[in-house]
């Protein structure tokens, strides 16, 4: 059951924001990292991909830079959003890898694993 509800928060208690359209990210591919009981990833964070991150992503088994036709995923390049699961984020952040992330698009069951102080200090304010 998803809560891609008008009703989503983000992690600022506010209306949750989109991520991305193109590509179309988040687990339900809405645009909008929203979240529910399929989603044992709870992909909630909305990131702006870098060389860094992509690099230790793929380090990790997850080569977020390649195509995966079968899925609808076109492969992800620096400056892309995405929808990331918050505790591959959480094990960039430990690792001073953390891509930024937008913090009206983080959806509040990030807080579940992350601290709203930590996603602030690499929160994208443009």
């Amino acid at each position: 059951m998803s809560d891609a509800s008008k009703d989503a928060l983000n992690v600022l208690g506010e209306p949750l924001q989109p991520c991305c359209f193109e590509p179309k990210t988040g687990f339900y591919r809405d645009g909008f990292c929203h979240t529910g009981s399929m989603d044992a990833g709870s992909h909630t964070v909305c990131a702006i991909m870098t060389d860094e991150f992509l690099s230790f992503s793929a380090e990790q088994g997850n080569d977020l830079s390649a195509a995966n036709p079968e899925f609808g995923f076109p492969g992800l390049k620096p400056g892309d959003k995405w929808c990331l699961c918050v505790s591959r984020w959480a094990d960039a952040m430990k690792q001073h890898k953390a891509p930024p992330v937008v913090l009206s698009s983080c959806h509040i069951k990030a807080l579940e694993t992350v601290d709203l102080e930590s996603l602030k200090l690499h929160a994208n304010w443009n």
